[in-house]
C-alpha cells in the first residue's frame, strides 16, 4: 500500500472527520463566548469599576502614564495587562462551563438509550450435539 493511500485511509476515518467538524465549531463557538464576554458582561462590570473599557486595566512596568489606552501604553513599554487576562479567564470559564453542560446532556441521553442484550454465539460442539440429536430423531 503506497503512502498516499494510507492517508486516504486514515483521513477518510470517522473519527478524524468528526474531530475536524469538532475543531471547526469550537472555533465559531469560541468567538460567540468571546464576544458575550467582551460585548455583554465585561461592559457593565467595566461600569462598576469606574468606567473604563476593564480590558485597558494595566499596571504600567516602563513609567507610562496611567491614564492611556492599554494599546498606547504597550507602545511605551512593558504593562501587566490584568484586565486583559481577567477577560480571557472568564471566557474560558464561561466556555468550560457550556462544554461541560453539552457533555453532561450527551452522557444523559446515552445513558437513557436501551441497551440491546449481547447475542452470544452457540459454540460449535453445541451445534454439532443439536445436529446429531435431531438426525438421531428422525
Amino acid at each position: 500500500m503506497t503512502m498516499m493511500a494510507e492517508f486516504k485511509q486514515f483521513a477518510m476515518k470517522g473519527n478524524v472527520v468528526d474531530l475536524a467538524v469538532g475543531v471547526i465549531i469550537g472555533g465559531a463557538f469560541g468567538k460567540i463566548v468571546d464576544s458575550l464576554v467582551q460585548d455583554v458582561i465585561m461592559p457593565p462590570i467595566g461600569k462598576l469599576f469606574g468606567g473604563l473599557d476593564f480590558a485597558n486595566y494595566y499596571l504600567p512596568l516602563n513609567g507610562q502614564a496611567m491614564g492611556l489606552a492599554l494599546a498606547e501604553a504597550k507602545k511605551q513599554g512593558a504593562v501587566m495587562a490584568y484586565g486583559n487576562f481577567l477577560t480571557v479567564l472568564l471566557n474560558f470559564v464561561i466556555l468550560a462551563f457550556i462544554i461541560f453542560q453539552m457533555i453532561r446532556l450527551m452522557n444523559r441521553l446515552r445513558r437513557d438509550e436501551p441497551v440491546a442484550p449481547a447475542v452470544v454465539a452457540t459454540p460449535e460442539d453445541i451445534v454439532l450435539l443439536r445436529e446429531i440429536r435431531d438426525a438421531l430423531k428422525k
